[in-house]
């Protein structure tokens, strides 16, 4: 019995989706870049809020750069992908309520009990 292309595999094949190395190769380059400008705004003498924000986004860029591509999310299923990236998101508004919560509560307490 002869075997058409279209049976599955044995045990000793690989199966599975091939990426082209140019996709990681182009994510190696933004990722370069992102963590380039990264470093440029500690270079450049920037403070404060702006800082840190360009900061905290490039991280964010870079983060969901290895979690698509490396990480192999941007191919997986929809549910699979909310289990991962629905928690941390989850955190993030919480930590944000928290925050707004506790600039509530100096306030109260300032204005209740004066400057410390």
């Amino acid at each position: 019995m002869a075997h058409s292309p279209q049976t599955k595999s044995t045990l000793g094949d690989h199966e599975g989706q091939q990426h082209p190395i140019r996709l990681y190769l182009t994510v190696w380059g933004f990722l370069f870049v992102l963590s380039a400008a990264s470093y440029f705004v500690d270079y450049v003498g920037l403070q404060g809020l702006l800082r840190w924000s360009l900061i905290l986004i490039f991280m964010a860029l870079k983060a969901g750069l290895i979690l698509a591509v490396f990480m192999h999310m941007a191919w997986e299923r929809l549910a699979l992908s909310y289990a991962i990236l629905l928690p941390p998101l989850a955190m993030i508004g919480l930590l944000v309520i928290l925050i707004v919560e506790s600039d509530y509560t100096v306030a109260t307490r300032v204005m209740e009990f004066g400057s410390p």
